[in-house]
């Protein structure tokens, strides 16, 4: 099979040809049909994880169909679409994964970082990590999904939005793009907040009602004219300083959630956080029901984010672009 691997730290993807993997106990392959270029795999590219295992072949933003099963699957069945997560798997046994929440487990492994991920024809995965897609949902336009979709719509749920909401997204990108479209869908209220005027028209065509420009208006003053703030402030922007920009911004009782972040540390000032009783969040992923939820829902309210299909060998270029802040659009390799 074709795949691309990443060998090294700042070391170009190799683009090679390896054995199809063959599942065994309580794994299952997958033919894959498509897969996300995440910003994620171009900080694996470069070294921003320090846990990561090389050579990898990364991405984790998979759809396909299930082409063979281990022993001791019964489920999911040979055929069956399905979407693969940045979630690998978990130990299985800890509290965390006990209660469902296996994205919180410590032996929790990484698609595409600690283990192979979609840059391939096929890959092998947990068979309980893996989750059927709904019917008629696009499984190009749908691999995004997987994880800058499960990042909104769970970082959203997370910091407690509902109908009648005021909800703040900060960017507008992969993650943040379908934040909008979830919580307007959810029924909330929905500010944007982006550096320029640029992106204006298009938050508002994303179900924005407010837009504010940090490069021309202090953010937080502005939220607080928003009927008294927001409730849920979103940061889908790799920035700290932005989510921290923010904070005066939220309404008592309001609810800072960093699903985007930058390397300096969080800085913020404790008594407005204390008289207002504000929290300050931070959301990974999710874990295997969340992604159900992700999915369910986008079927359901017919989300789906933009996407531009490239192939594989277009996929190096892809993440240079994508580092030198180009290659504007969601790009996902296809396989079919």
């Amino acid at each position: 099979m074709r795949a691309a691997v990443a060998t090294a730290v700042e070391t170009p993807l190799s683009l090679t040809e390896l054995e199809i993997p063959r599942p065994g106990p309580g794994e299952v392959l997958i033919k894959i049909t498509a897969c996300g270029v995440c910003f994620s795999d171009l900080n694996l590219m470069r070294g921003h994880y320090p846990f990561a295992r090389f050579p990898v072949v990364p991405g984790h933003e998979i759809t396909g169909v299930i082409a063979d099963v281990g022993p001791g699957v019964s489920w999911p069945g040979v055929g069956t679409p399905v979407g693969a997560q940045f979630l690998y798997d978990s130990c299985g046994h800890c509290d965390y994964c006990a209660r469902g929440e296996q994205i919180l487990c410590t032996a929790k492994r990484i698609t595409g970082i600690v283990a192979d991920g979609g840059y391939a024809e096929y890959a092998v995965f947990k068979a309980g990590f893996v989750t059927p897609l709904p019917t008629g949902l696009d499984p190009v336009a749908a691999a995004p999904l997987m994880c800058a979709g499960i990042t909104a719509f769970n970082g959203l749920r997370q910091g407690g939005a509902t109908a009648g909401s005021r909800v703040a997204v900060i960017g507008a990108g992969g993650v943040g793009a379908l934040a909008i479209r979830y919580a307007a869908a959810m029924g909330a209220r929905v500010a944007v907040i982006g550096r320029s005027r640029r992106g204006e028209d298009a938050a508002r065509e994303l179900g924005a009602e407010l837009f504010i420009a940090s490069e021309d208006t202090d953010p937080a003053p502005a939220l607080k004219a928003w009927d008294g703030g927001a409730n849920v402030v979103l940061n889908a922007a790799p920035s700290t300083a932005a989510a921290a920009a923010t904070l005066g911004g939220l309404a008592p009782d309001g609810t800072l959630v960093l699903c985007g972040y930058g390397s300096d540390p969080l800085v913020l000032p404790t008594q407005p956080m204390v008289l207002n009783r504000l929290r300050v969040m931070a959301s990974p992923s999710g874990s295997p029901h969340d992604l159900r939820d992700t999915l369910a829902f986008s079927a359901a309210h017919n989300i789906l984010p933009q996407v531009n299909p490239i192939t594989l060998d277009q996929a190096p270029a892809t993440l240079d672009a994508m580092g030198s802040g180009g290659g504007g659009g969601r790009s996902v390799i296809t396989f079919r």
